[in-house]
């Protein structure tokens, strides 16, 4: 490198990020970029002495470059080696990224930048690191599958300050069995730190010392949940592995206690009042907070539609500690039958939910829609509303097939609802139109009994009513997201990017063994999509097909980068329609008032670099609360399985590997592994082209949505997996005599597959 041209005083010159820093600092030091930009051109690492040289630094600058270096080994950035040089990852053959544990031992590194192949790591690298930690690792070859393999080089960072587990006592030696199957390490305990546990009890233990090559973690009992079976730990212990925020600081519970139980009148001041509009709540019957309300009205042009959406943004301001926790949380997360919200209940159930008869607080999105139901125009505006009513789904849906059904007390609503309807059928035919992808899934919910035991597993289905606001939702989600844009402001929009290269080459492959194609070439848009799901409808396996197609979708994101989801079908699309339980329509509504305050988007309290950072924890919060709420799911369906042992069900094949088939019971949407060695009276081989698994003797295939009759031969709580066994053919007479007294056990397959199949899904939530 030139002294001259590259360091010394010059670095200022080439520094493209200089004048940020001499806006921040005193005494400007070289950025991040400088400093990785010189050590690629020197073509070597360097020592810290050397790179303060370069620079030729002030005493009092080098002090403050010294902590940047730090701060960029501790980031990743760079490595020091032996003798203590300092250089960029990528030039000293490294990968910088998260590490994903596997129950079996190895692991993998997840590259920080996103574009990098998986690295393997095997058991021994494994030992010094636990799931989730951050690491960088060397490449040091390729294993027997072709896959780059990794040794560790550093430990960033170790994200488990604590685990939950079960309390094991043997022959006087405590340790912790983690509940999450990824972290493979045993968590030893002295007994000095047992804090009271008692063998088999679920308990939450505090890392003291993280793994190294010769020693296992060790750790300390910080609190005793309980017994495993008791009703409700599957959720205590999910909340606690998934580091889902579930205490409430007091400065937040006292903030939000503060406004009181009913709207201040100083507060509905230079506000537009429409309590006298017949606003409308319309949602389950076990909802417990309603966020948003509804009205239409037909007009000669075509129609006017009214969103009002609890103003949640009047209570939790930037900087608060209710916004702190808020932005923490991210996310309202829902388990069966236990909600953890995102606002404490004062505000979540009470001034910020748009119960009946009293005033509330709105920000309302007024939309004009043509007759077939394309939008013309929007506005915003802050008012004071008074839902004239809380509807129900199945009400509502049963009025409008037969009016005559509607209570005298509701028959003003039977205008505007019926306009509800009409305005739906045209945003169902400008939506159809347009090319958008209509998934028909049907989720399950889980009935529980006294005793919090589960009763049975039921499909709840949609209905119009259901349909009716969703469409009206999305529509005033594109209206923010256009106006918005329109204004530069910055915003987290809600991106859905098409299908990966790799999952549409699998898709393809797929749909060819069943005769299908996907048109679009290479290129394929939601129209494409859309095409094939009408074109399946009729047939006996549409339902995995759909499943299969939904797979190869990539997960919806939060970003302040604008490209559009491909799912809907739209160019512009952000979520406003619920900021009590998501951040990121906190964050639009605050854009949108900071408008109606006439400010720019230069002075307002973000900018898109930001909002890019919100955007992660956003996104990382809603996969964080998916995770929680299926690794439930799954165990509330191993417990229910439990006491079916070797009892037999009907099943549709919802995957095949080279390791057996995963099998849903019909009619209760749980799914268990028929292992390839319980197959018997032959070898069976995986055809990866044909994606079934074939006798190797016999010719006997079986393939993805074969029909067949299976045994409950084992369920392991601890891992939330339930093996089958294939009932022969000529024996399943008999074995399907049995009683059974599952609910549903032999119904048809209409439902979505189920938590072990989901997790292979890459499906992104609108």
């Amino acid at each position: 490198m030139n002294k001259k041209t590259s360091g010394g005083a010059d670095w200022r010159d080439r520094d493209p990020q200089f004048k940020d820093e001499k806006g921040s600092y005193a005494e400007p030091v070289p950025s991040r970029q400088l400093v990785l930009d010189d050590l690629a051109e020197a073509g070597r690492p360097m020592t810290w002495a050397e790179l303060t040289e370069l620079y030729a630094l002030t005493d009092k600058a080098a002090e403050a470059f010294e902590h940047r270096l730090r701060a960029m080994l501790r980031d990743g950035q760079l490595l020091e080696n032996r003798r203590g040089a300092l250089g960029p990852l990528d030039k000293m053959d490294l990968v910088r990224g998260r590490v994903q544990g596997h129950r079996d031992g190895f692991g993998f590194l997840i590259p920080d930048d996103g574009e990098q192949d998986d690295v393997f790591l095997n058991p021994r690298q494994m030992r010094l690191l636990m799931h989730g930690d951050r690491a960088v690792v060397r490449i040091v070859g390729r294993d027997h599958r072709g896959r780059r393999e990794g040794r560790i080089a550093e430990v960033l960072e170790r994200v488990n300050e604590s685990v939950v587990g079960r309390f094991v006592e043997e022959r006087g030696v405590c340790h912790v069995v983690p509940d999450n199957a990824r972290i493979a390490h045993d968590i030893r305990v002295p007994e000095a730190d047992r804090n009271g546990a008692e063998h088999n009890q679920m308990v939450t233990v505090r890392i003291v010392e993280p793994p190294s090559k010769r020693v296992q973690p060790i750790g300390a009992v910080v609190e005793v949940l309980g017994d495993r079976m008791a009703p409700g730990m599957e959720i205590d212990i999910a909340m606690r592995s998934h580091g889902i925020p579930y205490e409430w600081p007091s400065e937040a519970l006292a903030e939000a206690e503060a406004f009181g139980d009913a709207v201040a009148e100083k507060d509905k001041q230079g506000r537009t009042d429409l309590r006298d509009l017949p606003l409308v709540t319309i949602d389950g019957a076990d909802a417990r907070d309603f966020d948003d309300a509804v009205y239409a009205r037909k007009t000669p042009r075509g129609w006017r539609l009214w969103v009002a959406i609890a103003d949640v943004s009047t209570y939790v301001k930037p900087g608060s500690a209710l916004d702190d926790e808020a932005q923490r949380r991210a996310t309202s997360v829902y388990f069966p039958d236990h909600v953890v919200p995102m606002l404490p209940e004062a505000l979540s159930n009470g001034l910020c939910s748009l119960n009946p008869d009293v005033d509330r607080l709105a920000l309302v999105c007024e939309m004009r829609l043509d007759k077939q139901g394309r939008m013309r125009s929007s506005r915003f505006y802050s008012a004071v509303i008074r839902s004239h009513a809380r509807l129900l789904y199945e009400q509502v849906a049963d009025w409008l097939e037969s009016p005559d059904n509607m209570p005298e007390r509701y028959r003003d609503l039977a205008k505007p609802l019926a306009n509800l309807n009409g305005l739906y059928e045209a945003l169902l035919a400008e939506r159809r139109e347009r090319g958008a992808i209509e998934f028909e899934t049907t989720a399950t919910r889980i009935i529980f009994n006294e005793d919090r035991k589960i009763q049975r597993i039921v499909p709840t289905e949609r209905n119009v009513a259901h349909k009716i606001i969703e469409e009206c939702m999305i529509a005033a989600n594109v209206a923010t997201a256009t106006h918005l844009s329109k204004k530069r402001m910055p915003l987290l929009y809600r991106v859905h990017s098409g299908p990966a290269a790799d999952a549409l080459e699998d898709l393809r492959a797929f749909l060819a063994e069943r005769g299908l194609s996907l048109p679009g070439g290479s290129d394929p848009q939601a129209a494409d999509y859309a095409a094939l799901l009408a074109s399946i409808a009729d047939r006996s396996d549409a339902h995995l097909i759909q499943t299969v197609m939904l797979r190869s979708l990539s997960r919806a994101v939060y970003t302040p980068h604008n490209d559009g989801h491909f799912g809907l079908a739209l160019e512009n699309y952000a979520h406003f329609t619920s900021p009590i339980r998501r951040y990121p329509d906190l964050l639009a509504h605050r854009a949108i008032k900071h408008l109606e305050a006439r400010g720019k988007p230069k002075t307002f309290d973000y900018d898109t670099a930001t909002m890019e950072s919100l955007g992660t924890v956003c996104s990382e919060a809603e996969k964080r609360a998916d995770d929680a709420t299926r690794d439930v799911d799954d165990w509330l369906k191993c417990e229910y399985m439990s006491d079916s042992l070797g009892q037999t069900f009907e099943g549709t094949v919802t995957g095949v590997t080279a390791f057996g088939l995963f099998v849903e019971l019909d009619g209760i949407y749980a799914t268990g592994l028929v292992h390839v060695s319980s197959l018997s009276n032959d070898y069976y081989h995986f055809d990866a082209q044909s994606r079934c698994l074939r006798g190797e003797r016999s010719g006997v295939v079986h393939r993805l949505a074969d029909k067949m009759k299976v045994k409950v031969a084992r369920v392991d709580l601890d891992e939330r997996k339930i093996d089958f066994e294939l009932v022969e053919p000529d024996s399943a007479a008999s074995k399907c005599g049995k009683p059974n007294n599952k609910p549903g056990a032999g119904k048809s397959d209409k439902g979505k597959s189920s938590a072990k199949s989901r997790r292979q899904s890459k499906r992104g939530k609108r």
